[in-house]
């Protein structure tokens, strides 16, 4: 098959390597991709939020299957075309995507199912908004309603920080996304990622995953994209994942086929979990960043298989076949990072790594310039590993870090903490 991984980021990094092996992929190319995954694939410069575009690409390259990444393309409408044109694609219409794009909607789709959420309020002025969050009192959560590339969530811990929140996201801070605001209960407990294929009918478990927000060491610090994250969720038993398929996933996928919007994709649901309930936090309609990199540490070559029952909607006949092992990564990132950092810095060290299918370093934000690598983002490089233990996992990706020579980093010394 000739296969397209849209995006440019460690998740697309980590798909594009699972992808490659399996022997049914012959060709890949990624869009536009970056320094890492053009050592073991074609990256070429695409507009992917452009649907027509991407559509025509995939024609001149005989595409067979396109792969989504990340939540911007989806919610532009980019899988529609796809589908329109005939293309194989893995990644929901940009109704369905909704349910990341819009997180008013989706607290109507969980009204509508009875899945258990956060009890919450809806707002399109400032005014009202404070009201609200002076009569609830604080903690209390406000989240910009549309995408903010996973940064416009804010737990405020007192009033006036709540009310700062409101200011940011009403004057611009997170850009469209904070023309409305969800006021949210602060839900307490442990926060758990779980992760389901949906043909829009049948659903398929893919894995659990946890994450660390905080930018330091002990989850101090402002909230990032991810400084790390394992798999699996120890917090996340068996029994807790079936009550959050039959209460929560279920019944969602079940309310948007009603609705006419069938679920086609990976849905990533962050629960909190108290007392062996799950509520939800939030649905993602894409993997997440940095989880996908464990997943895929550990799904393998079968990744692909699984992408394509999706797409072709035979999850009913799909199975996962799980080793008894463990995955950690942790984000190397640019020094200031989630604030300003300094560009272009030259990364040493990556070409001595011996990677393989229990060891990779897949990059996020990178680029090359002749044979050298360059950190072009904030989040630059997820070290990766598998082992027995999680321990084993966790002391195989420290030492990995020990071989890159990159003084510009920064990075979290304790990822995988919580469940250690």
């Amino acid at each position: 098959m000739n296969i397209l991984i849209l995006g440019s980021g460690g998740r697309e990094h980590a798909l594009a390597w699972a992808v490659k092996q399996n022997p049914k992929c012959d060709t890949l190319i990624c869009a536009p991709g970056n320094a890492g995954m053009a050592q073991i694939a074609t990256c070429m410069p695409l507009d992917i939020n452009n649907g027509p575009t991407v559509v025509s690409f995939c024609a001149e390259h005989n595409i067979d299957f396109c792969i989504i990444g990340p939540e911007a393309p989806l919610a532009a409408g980019v899988a529609d075309d796809l589908r329109a044109a005939g293309i194989l694609t893995f990644g929901p219409s940009a109704q369905a995507a909704r349910l990341e794009a819009s997180k008013a909607f989706t607290k109507e789709i969980c009204d509508a199912s009875g899945a258990p959420t956060a009890a919450y309020a809806h707002f399109t002025d400032s005014k009202a908004a404070k009201a609200y969050i002076t009569e609830q009192g604080a903690p209390i959560v406000v989240k910009a309603d549309g995408l903010a590339a996973g940064k416009g969530v804010i737990v405020a811990m007192t009033v006036n920080e709540a009310l700062a929140a409101v200011d940011d996201m009403f004057d611009g801070s997170f850009g469209d996304a904070g023309a409305e605001v969800v006021i949210e209960e602060f839900m307490d407990g442990e926060e758990a990622s779980f992760f389901i294929l949906s043909d829009g009918t049948s659903i398929l478990p893919i894995g659990t995953a946890q994450d660390h927000k905080r930018a330091f060491d002990g989850d101090e610090g402002p909230n990032t994209g991810g400084m790390g994250a394992y798999s699996p969720a120890p917090v996340l038993t068996p029994e807790i994942q079936q009550i959050a398929l039959d209460q929560i996933v279920q019944p969602t996928i079940d309310e948007m086929a009603k609705r006419g919007t069938p679920y086609e994709g990976v849905l990533y649901a962050g629960f909190m979990i108290k007392d062996g309930h799950p509520r939800l936090v939030e649905y993602n309609a894409r993997f997440g960043d940095p989880e996908c990199q464990v997943l895929m540490m550990r799904l393998g070559a079968q990744a692909l298989d699984a992408l394509l029952a999706c797409a072709q909607h035979r999850l009913a006949d799909a199975k996962i076949n799980w080793a008894d092992d463990h995955a950690l990564t942790v984000v190397l990132a640019a020094k200031g990072y989630p604030g300003s950092y300094q560009k272009n810095t030259e990364i040493k060290g990556l070409d001595a790594i011996s990677q393989n299918s229990k060891a990779q370093v897949f990059h996020a934000g990178t680029s090359s310039d002749g044979d050298k690598t360059l950190a072009t983002g904030g989040r630059v490089l997820n070290v990766t590993a598998r082992g027995d233990t999680l321990a084993e996992a966790q002391n195989a990706a420290y030492a990995l870090i020990d071989q890159i020579n990159w003084p510009e980093r920064f990075h979290r010394k304790d990822i995988g903490w919580r469940a250690l």
